[in-house]
């Protein structure tokens, strides 16, 4: 059986800035880009007509945030701002490499992660030092669609070469990781379990 795994919250703590607004701003004076007075409520306000559940990556939002107050940056000024606004510290939690252990002795194992900022998922795993501990990696950044669409799962699934009803999905959020459930599939949820106690329910499937 196929296992996959949240990252945020789940294998690792990574805080986000508590402002993101404004540490993007700071990475974007940085850069050279005139930052407008109220930015603040341009970032705030919606840009791109997106269908439920679809991802929009957070430079492309930030790009048009600017472009609507007249500053036209390039496109990879304002991935670079937005990567460099989130790139945390970042502690790997006790027991996620057991965790992740246990669940290859069943199968392939992969990660799936709601993420809109691009190489944000790949830096973290190198700071956990779990790079190469996965079969396939996901992010809603790169496939477009957020947990708990079907369709977040159906990527994961698809990468790791199994049916998504036979998919088992570790993570610590009931409603963006429990949506394995609507989709045929198991969830294991950090809710009172710690990851430490994740390779005995993955040893009871």
């Amino acid at each position: 059986m196929a296992v996959s795994f949240d990252l945020f919250g789940t294998l690792v703590d990574a805080p986000k800035p508590d402002d993101p607004a404004r540490a993007i701003a700071a990475e974007l004076e940085a850069r050279g880009v005139d930052v407008p007075a109220d930015w603040d409520e341009a970032y705030r306000t919606p840009y791109i007509d997106a269908p439920e559940g679809a991802e929009v990556p957070l430079h492309a939002h930030v790009s048009r945030a600017l472009a609507s107050r007249g500053v036209a940056v390039p496109e990879n000024a304002a991935r670079r701002a937005v990567i460099a606004a989130f790139d945390p510290e970042v502690e790997r939690r006790k027991g996620a490499r057991e965790a992740i252990e246990a669940a290859r002795e069943g199968g392939p194992v992969g990660l799936l992660s709601n993420c809109s900022v691009p190489e944000l998922v790949r830096r973290t795993l190198i700071r956990a030092e779990l790079p190469g501990e996965f079969d396939a990696v996901v992010s809603s950044v790169a496939c477009g669609w957020r947990k708990p669409h079907p369709k977040a799962f159906g990527a994961i699934a698809v990468e790791l070469g199994t049916p998504v009803e036979g998919l088992t999905h570790v993570g610590d959020s009931p409603e963006a990781d429990g949506g394995i459930e609507a989709c045929g599939g198991r969830a294991i949820l950090l809710d009172g379990t710690s990851l430490t106690g994740v390779p005995e329910l993955l040893g009871e499937r």
